[in-house]
């Protein structure tokens, strides 16, 4: 389920970043730097920045094991460590529904894009099964997802709205389940599905541009 689901999240992703190649694009959360990789192989030019070490770390490696040019920063979604107008692609999956100032993040992430660039979100929905799990998850205890806030299409699309970007295009994934059975039968219309609607994606990806000056 795991591989099915990380790949229908991945292939929307890159579908909304569009062409990459020689574009400067930052990952901002970049974790183990799964997404960053991928994009470096398609020849884009690749920072990544998170908050925590060890994922930095995991990152470098991964970026070795699969020989591709990641560089690799320590900073925070609320005051990224970037000149303004500095990337072409702007991306943060999963990012804002564990930062305690979604709104300021999202700024930064404008701040520091070209005119004319992208903003690319992918966040975990707010109206769903997945979610659902997860909610009972932190009222059992757990202090990831009792501290995380699962958003709306709408909701996505007013954070973006609010730093002056235009939302171009909005996509749901992961309409099915969390279990494996339903994972596999049901993985080849999940793209179709969001194409068509939002509500009821475990995952929505939406993308903006910014104007130009």
């Amino acid at each position: 389920m795991g591989r099915v689901t990380d790949a229908l999240e991945e292939d929307l992703i890159l579908k909304l970043v569009g062409a990459s190649q020689g574009r400067r694009i930052l990952d901002v959360g970049c974790g183990d730097g799964a997404p960053a990789a991928a994009l470096a192989r398609r020849g884009a030019i690749i920072t990544g920045v998170d908050t925590d070490p060890r994922m930095l770390a995991a990152g470098r490696e991964r970026a070795r094991a699969e020989t591709v040019e990641i560089t690799l920063v320590e900073g925070n979604a609320g005051a990224l460590p970037f000149p303004d107008e500095t990337f072409d692609v702007v991306l943060a999956v999963t990012v804002l529904c564990f930062v305690d100032d979604a709104e300021r993040a999202v700024g930064e992430m404008a701040r520091v894009l070209k005119p004319g660039g992208r903003l690319v979100i992918g966040e975990l929905g707010r109206w769903n099964l997945w979610a659902a799990k997860r909610r009972i998850s932190g009222w059992l205890g757990s202090p990831t997802w009792r501290a995380a806030k699962f958003r709306t299409a709408t909701e996505l699309a007013k954070l973006i709205a609010g730093t002056g970007l235009t939302v171009i295009a909005r996509r749901g994934a992961i309409f099915y389940p969390p279990c494996a059975a339903c994972a596999t039968l049901l993985a080849p219309i999940d793209p179709w599905l969001g194409r068509c609607v939002t509500f009821g994606a475990a995952f929505i990806g939406m993308a903006a541009t910014k104007p130009q000056q």
